[in-house]
């Protein structure tokens, strides 16, 4: 990958391009992209090909990335473009073994009743299950997740500022009687949350709790109207690209997945040699004054992605501003026989880094 300058007439402008090469041959995955981020490279999706995915955007003024997800079997190709959302991340964060990609549907949501992406805190959440080029959508299985989600917004909302919008006409052309610009701002914001709750239950598989929740919140004349606004946007989003009808909720609890030791080398040549983690991406906060250096230790999983980070040895306190900033660092994941599994290791963090 390479991030430099391109020239833009007597201006020059941010120019991202990425490649994957084997021996003299070379398949170009995006030239002069505004983005480009190496999200996963070297898991696999639950299918035994080894992958490797890249979010790139095209341009600045656009308000989403593609994810694609090339083969790294030899020759590499395409097997996927999945477009439509503001980030990409494939994880297996709860370790049990099952690689997803999370995504939010920004491109079905941006725009809404005249909102801005940037306006929403939480946009519609999906996840989604890749095998091979068969696309399917889990996030019903995440319902604990999007509860969490609607707990924290529910309890974000004045009861008398919601009690102000179910007085309104929903779309906020015209507030409640002798409505102030403050207030008006105040209805727009109740009226966010109300839609991300029911953006909550509608992504998650439960489509009647949404509509409860709608019609318990929103103003009673303008239901049929956002319902069906609703519904046609959520149809436009990423949903258009999924190939299969969603994925049902577990009702079983998924077992954990093996993690393996990369911290005590064995020896070489042994049958359990595993090749540990090698980092992508490593990025940690600004020091304001001088700390010694951390050992850390991190599971990474088998999309490279951290699930656990906390201090280790003599250290007894960490800044925690570097254990969130641990979460966002990215692997290639370790490798046993071949393929890509979730592990433990530890790395030392010195004061500039």
């Amino acid at each position: 990958m390479h991030i430099g300058a391109a020239r833009n007439g007597a201006l020059a402008a941010r120019s991202c391009t990425a490649s994957l090469s084997w021996g003299n041959q070379t398949l170009v995955v995006a030239e002069s992209a505004a983005e480009v981020d190496l999200d996963a490279f070297g898991t696999d999706f639950g299918d035994d090909v080894p992958v490797a995915a890249f979010q790139i955007k095209k341009a600045d003024s656009e308000c989403c990335m593609d994810y694609e997800v090339y083969s790294l079997q030899k020759p590499p190709r395409l097997l996927r473009i999945i477009t439509g959302g503001e980030f990409f991340s494939a994880s297996d964060l709860d370790l049990e073994g099952t690689v997803e990609i999370v995504t939010n549907d920004a491109a079905a949501v941006d725009g809404f009743d005249k909102f801005t992406l940037g306006e929403m805190d939480s946009p519609p959440t999906i996840v989604l299950r890749l095998a091979t080029t068969h696309l399917q959508d889990a996030s019903a299985q995440c319902q604990p997740y999007f509860d969490r989600q609607i707990h924290s917004i529910r309890a974000a909302i004045d009861p008398h500022d919601l009690e102000n919008f179910r007085k309104s006409d929903g779309t906020l052309t015209g507030g409640p009687t002798g409505s102030s610009p403050e207030q008006l701002h105040q209805l727009r914001a109740v009226k966010i949350k109300v839609l991300e709750i029911v953006w909550a239950y509608l992504y998650s598989g439960r489509e009647q709790q949404a509509w409860r929740s709608l019609a318990a919140m929103w103003p009673p004349a303008d239901f049929n109207r956002v319902r069906a606004a609703l519904l046609k946007s959520r149809a436009s989003g990423i949903q258009r690209v999924v190939d299969s009808t969603p994925i049902e909720p577990m009702r079983h609890k998924k077992k954990h997945a093996q993690i393996f030791d990369a911290v005590n080398r064995p020896e070489p040549g042994s049958t359990l040699e595993l090749i540990p983690p090698e980092p992508i991406l490593l990025q940690r906060p600004p020091v304001s004054q001088p700390q010694p250096e951390l050992l850390m230790e991190l599971v990474v999983d088998r999309a490279g992605k951290v699930s656990r980070a906390e201090p280790v040895g003599k250290t007894q306190w960490a800044d925690p501003e570097l254990i969130d900033a641990a979460y966002s660092w990215k692997f290639i994941p370790a490798f046993k026989d071949g393929r890509a599994v979730a592990s433990r290791m530890r790395i030392a963090v010195a004061p500039r880094q």
